[in-house]
């Protein structure tokens, strides 16, 4: 199967060259070892007075080896008087398929998905410590491995096979992320604030379907994509919106 994206056209087979945009990290940069337990994605935004907290709160598990967590802003309180200066479609759109899939429709800021099965409100820690607890079982009995390494300006994204039949197939999907980036908001329900943002994905790339095989995905260092980055995340994902069945991290120099 081919997938046209910033990416551009290519199959996803045992071995792909394709161009990507990575950040500037050493040839020796390699995926971290730890194994996740579990993927948070906070949907967030400069125009809710409620997000702050819940920004605070990703803080203190972005530290945390077995724990990938991302925070994706969302445009959808544009019009109440500030464009959000990180928001994007993309993440909107994402929120909406997780609220399709999991069949409750419910899409708010500031919401916390953990394992792409899971929500809750993102700015209460016990419930999202509830959450990771009671989805990383879930997780643990699908999860693929995978890891990424950078050598010689290529970066080599490995992806083991589906550990039970039938086989789960997915989608392999690029989070170009900063650590961490603080916004002065003029307008809005948090005008004339400063508000600090950790693990913000920049760009979301659909790098190809896995079909539930083992894989390696090759991209070839490039510049399609003009986004800060400190940090490649990789995920697989079954279908859109679904659970994350797969995660692995890059990392690069932090300024």
């Amino acid at each position: 199967m081919t997938f046209k994206s910033k990416l551009g056209w290519f199959a996803l087979l045992p071995t792909i060259m394709a161009t990507a945009v990575m950040p500037n990290v050493s040839s020796a940069q390699t995926a971290n070892a730890a194994v996740p337990v579990a993927v948070l994605e906070l949907f967030t935004s400069q125009g809710c007075s409620s997000c702050p907290a819940a920004d605070a709160v990703l803080k203190n598990y972005t530290g945390r080896k077995d724990i990938i967590a991302l925070s994706f802003s969302v445009d959808y309180w544009d019009y109440l008087g500030w464009k959000d200066t990180l928001g994007s479609p993309k993440f909107t759109k994402r929120q909406r398929a997780y609220a399709v899939a999991r069949g409750d429709g419910q899409v708010y800021t500031p919401q916390l998905v953990v394992n792409g099965l899971r929500h809750v409100v993102g700015s209460i820690t016990r419930d999202i410590d509830a959450a990771i607890q009671a989805s990383s079982a879930e997780f643990a009995k699908v999860r693929v491995p995978m890891s990424a390494s950078l050598k010689a300006g290529i970066v080599a994204i490995e992806i083991g096979a589906s550990p039970s039949p039938p086989p789960v197939e997915g989608t392999v999907w690029i989070a170009i992320v900063q650590t961490e980036v603080t916004i002065a908001v003029r307008s809005g329900e948090n005008g004339g604030r400063k508000l600090t943002y950790h693990n913000v994905v920049r760009d979301l790339i659909p790098a190809g379907m896995w079909s539930g095989t083992a894989a390696t995905i090759r991209l070839q260092h490039g510049t399609i994509s003009q986004a800060p980055a400190e940090q490649v995340v990789v995920l697989l994902q079954k279908g859109l919106g679904g659970p994350i069945v797969g995660a692995t991290r890059l990392d690069g120099p932090r300024s």
